[in-house]
């Protein structure tokens, strides 16, 4: 039975770097986002956009080619279908993103600490000890998110600020997912 459990998991993640992608994706923003908030306010939803529809891509196709593998999978792909259609909301209209983006950014990172809580458990069911230091990653992530919803309009630049330090959180934490899955993988 043992045996069954990680075969599963050692299929299921043959593509963990698509995580590692994610996460580089989401911390280089976040980055910027803080190095540069005026400029980072102006041009944000481009950004975003850019890399919602990269993100979006990667999770709708690590999801796609581990179907047979993982029994969750569609919530993998239902975030993927999200974070691609926020994308193209934002490179549509960005004008209005620039107002809205708060919002567009706290639901996002909302479900993305939603699915970081859904994976820290699933990988406490798979035997990785230290699960718990990505439930926190994906709390701190949800932490953000209500703030960024809570009062979206707190002190211009705080926003940008808040918007970077939720993106690195999520960045870190899909980083380390990352590494897990391929020391599980390797195991």
């Amino acid at each position: 039975m043992e045996n069954n459990i990680f075969r599963t998991v050692r299929n299921a993640i043959k593509h963990w770097y698509l995580f590692l992608l994610i996460g580089l994706i989401f911390i280089i923003t976040g980055v910027y986002t803080f190095t540069k908030p005026l400029e980072a306010y102006i041009t944000l939803s481009i950004i975003f956009s850019i890399s919602f529809l990269v993100s979006g891509i990667s999770e709708i196709a690590f999801a796609i080619t581990n179907k047979n593998e993982i029994h969750n999978w569609g919530w993998s792909l239902v975030f993927g279908i999200l974070t691609f259609i926020v994308g193209i909301m934002l490179i549509m209209n960005p004008a209005i993103s620039i107002t809205t983006l708060p919002f567009y950014v706290g639901f996002l990172v909302m479900f993305r600490a939603i699915n970081a809580i859904s994976y820290a458990i699933d990988l406490k069911s798979y035997g990785v000890l230290d699960w718990g230091n990505l439930l926190v990653l994906g709390i701190l992530g949800l932490l953000f998110a209500f703030i960024l919803l809570w009062n979206p309009l707190f002190a211009g630049l705080s926003i940008v600020v808040w918007t970077a330090i939720a993106f690195i959180t999520i960045g870190v934490y899909n980083v380390y997912l990352s590494l897990k899955m391929k020391k599980l993988k390797n195991n």
